[in-house]
């Protein structure tokens, strides 16, 4: 709801300050700045310490924010601050969700829980679009900042709430949500028994945390096959994340999927309001259309999915089948209507497009607990930084898009049909389901750009970083299972001098 209100908000809003479509877009893209930032670090504390304890830290701080916003709208910069700090709170929920999942969730049945958590983000947009009208022809568009960031700090209570009565009755479940020292191997029958047991307090706390994520729009040991909570003590594997090829290769089809939403998300209410010249309310109940469909979708990629997986259909051909479908079938839909920019079939097209996409929830927003359930969160922080570009780039460029061609089939569709075409692609070729070895000493090896900037400072500072580094990197990371692939190369024979082997490291790289 927090995302969505200000794509309506934002039309009252711009006639009261005089912006233009490409202020408007600056406005709407400066929440993006706060998400980008906080995506990584977001993931890194939910693993640290739990998507439990960082989900409710994150809500308070964005419905805070949120409540701020008419406050500080009377200047730019204000209002800019303000939609970043809502950002900046948002951006830990995706990860904190993630988090939850892999820990408590097994493999053939994440498709299903993440399909319901995520789905909570058109529950948000359809309890956005239906209120916040509402509130502006009755109380002005200030009250619907006030409204959903009150309903955002009752949620907070609410969750507190429900985790003491999950810890009263299932002590277990919640302690492996924040320990570092999960349960035996759910791969043995005796732990599986013991989920299935655990399931209906799981569905609470998934239940939580999808009406944190509607809130957010309007994710080897361990419960569910979650290796432990990272340990501070050890370093996480970095290079080796950058190194890794589906993990690069999801980065990308994150962001592609993400600038359809986002700049859908921003001009929708726009795009209804000029092209088929409705006022704010028609134009937000026409906008309702999508977001229902797309919970429709999400009803269904889930179980889906998961039934797929169930019956043998390997997990890889299932994620790459749901993510196609997330994205050519809207491609296709995008394309028929820039070719009709008003009308009832453009509304259609545009509905059945947004809904289509919401496949995405059984392909790439399940993978990251694929490559790597101890370091879920933090991959799903590191593609969702890239996934949060978009908003900052892809909303602003559509208004300016707007303002130069006057055609909505150039600034809001074209965009969004080269990435699902080019993120379709990057996926097939190099996406993956299988565990990967982040672990892996050649993988956590000194990237080629560090090399270089040793190669700059001083000969006793660059080797006092050299030693340094080996003690970082060279115990990995503990506690991943067997792996496939990392996308690494083959090891590197170093040299028996330290010239000799910054060399062969360079030629590794």
């Amino acid at each position: 709801m927090d995302k969505v209100n200000i794509s309506v908000a934002i039309i009252p809003m711009a006639q009261d300050f005089g912006w233009s479509p490409t202020v408007a877009g600056l406005v709407q893209s400066s929440f993006f700045y706060g998400y980008l930032l906080s995506q990584i670090p977001g993931g890194y504390a939910a693993s640290l310490w739990g998507g439990r304890t960082v989900l409710p830290a994150g809500v308070f701080l964005w419905s805070t924010a949120t409540a701020g916003v008419p406050l500080l709208a009377g200047t730019l910069p204000g209002l800019y601050f303000s939609r970043a700090l809502v950002g900046l709170g948002e951006g830990v929920a995706p990860s904190a969700a993630t988090d939850i999942v892999a820990r408590s969730i097994p493999t053939d049945q994440r498709s299903r829980a993440i399909s319901f958590i995520f789905g909570g983000l058109h529950v948000g947009s359809l309890l956005g679009l239906l209120l916040a009208p509402l509130c502006i022809e009755r109380f002005g568009w200030p009250s619907v900042f006030y409204l959903f960031g009150g309903m955002g700090l009752v949620w907070c209570l609410w969750w507190e709430k429900l985790v003491a009565e999950v810890a009263a009755s299932e002590p277990e479940l919640v302690a492996a949500l924040t320990s570092e020292d999960g349960p035996p191997d759910p791969s043995h029958t005796a732990q599986q028994q013991k989920q299935q047991q655990l399931g209906d307090s799981a569905v609470r706390l998934a239940g939580g945390a999808a009406a944190a994520v509607a809130a957010d729009d309007a994710g080897s040991a361990g419960h569910g096959g979650h290796g432990g909570v990272i340990n501070a003590r050890q370093p996480v594997p970095w290079r080796a994340f950058v190194r890794n090829a589906p993990l690069r290769a999801l980065a990308y089809t994150h962001f592609c999927n993400n600038w359809f939403h986002y700049t859908m998300l921003a001009w929708l209410p726009t795009y209804f309001s000029d092209s088929l010249s409705l006022n704010l309310a028609r134009a937000a109940q026409v906008s309702l259309l999508p977001p229902v469909a797309a919970i429709a979708a999400s009803a269904l990629a889930g179980p889906s999915a998961d039934a797929l997986i169930s019956r043998g259909v390997p997990v890889e051909t299932v994620r790459k089948a749901s993510q196609c479908l997330a994205f050519l079938g809207p491609a296709a839909c995008l394309t028929a209507a820039s070719f009709m920019e008003s009308g009832p079939a453009s509304v259609a097209l545009v509905t059945l497009a947004l809904g289509l996409a919401s496949f995405s929830l059984a392909g790439l927003y399940s993978n990251h607990p694929d490559l790597s359930p101890r370091y879920a969160s933090v991959l799903l922080g590191i593609t969702n930084t890239t996934g949060a570009l978009p908003g900052i780039v892809g909303v602003a460029c559509t208004g300016w898009l707007f303002d130069h061609t006057g055609s909505w089939g150039l600034a809001l569709f074209a965009p969004s049909i080269f990435f699902f075409l080019t993120g379709s692609a990057a996926y097939v070729k190099w996406g993956s389901a299988d565990r990967q070895d982040f672990a892996n000493d050649n993988a956590n090896e000194p990237l080629a750009f560090e090399l270089w900037f040793r190669s700059l400072l001083p000969s006793g500072s660059g080797d006092n970083n050299s030693q340094e580094a080996e003690g970082t990197t060279g115990g990995g990371a503990a506690g991943e299972g067997p792996a496939a692939t990392n996308g690494a190369g083959p090891a590197s024979k170093e040299s028996a001098s330290p010239a000799g082997a910054r060399t062969d490291k360079r030629k590794n790289e």
